[in-house]
């Protein structure tokens, strides 16, 4: 751990770690009871900073590219989370996709150095993730409008983030895909009209466990391979 937390890194990583598992028990509770409450806008703020907070006390100083890569990802899902709360309508969801492109794109950039351990080796394990890209935007395309660009942009390029993840192991696949689902279920109720009961808490759900499983592979990551040179 950094020196500032050197004898108190455990108790530091577990109260982080607590505080991450309280703001999302809340926010998923008040998904289900409340979808549009003060509580559950409030804590949905607070996700992806808790859940910095926690990358920062899992990993230790020097931190490395993929590290930084994977704060600032975490910093525009937090703008994603967070911009659409002071625009209306459209301008609002445009912002939300520009906030959540950006982090994909941040998340490929960290990724990249470990695609060689990645399924970018056997391309056929490649092709669901293309079919899945290929079927969402077919399905959102005219329901889409002026960000029909983007929608397309967005789905190739959180494809790639989760065939890159892959190269991380097993943990990161889980949540590459995870992610892809939360990103397709918005992407379906904003453009298809297609809705779950209870879908905000589908969305949240997945969100968050995506983020989480990412994260947890970053740092088991860094913890055997800590300064991977880029290739």
């Amino acid at each position: 751990m950094d020196e500032d937390f050197e004898g108190r890194g455990v108790p530091v990583r577990i109260a982080t770690s607590a505080a991450f598992m309280i703001v999302v028990l809340i926010h998923l509770v008040g998904q289900i009871f409340a979808s549009s409450s003060i509580v559950t806008e409030g804590s949905q703020v607070l996700l992806m900073p808790v859940l910095a907070a926690v990358l920062w006390t899992g990993t230790t100083s020097p931190r490395g590219r993929l590290v930084v890569m994977a704060f600032v990802a975490l910093f525009f899902s937090w703008v994603g989370d967070t911009l659409p709360r002071f625009l209306d309508g459209e301008t609002g969801f445009a912002a939300m996709i520009a906030g959540f492109l950006i982090a994909q794109v941040f998340y490929v950039v960290a990724f990249w150095p470990y695609r060689h351990q990645s399924i970018l080796r056997q391309p056929l394990l490649v092709i669901p993730y293309a079919v899945a890209a290929a079927v969402l935007v077919a399905i959102c395309f005219d329901g889409a409008g002026e960000l029909a660009v983007p929608v397309i942009l967005y789905a190739l390029v959180i494809a790639a983030m989760a065939v890159l993840a892959t190269g991380l192991g097993p943990v990161a696949t889980t949540g590459g895909i995870i992610f892809i689902i939360s990103d397709a279920l918005i992407a379906l109720r904003a453009f298809a009209g297609f809705e779950l009961p209870g879908h905000s808490f589908w969305v949240m759900l997945t969100y968050i466990l995506g983020q989480s499983l990412l994260i947890s592979a970053v740092e088991a990551k860094v913890a055997v391979e800590p300064n991977p040179s880029p290739r």
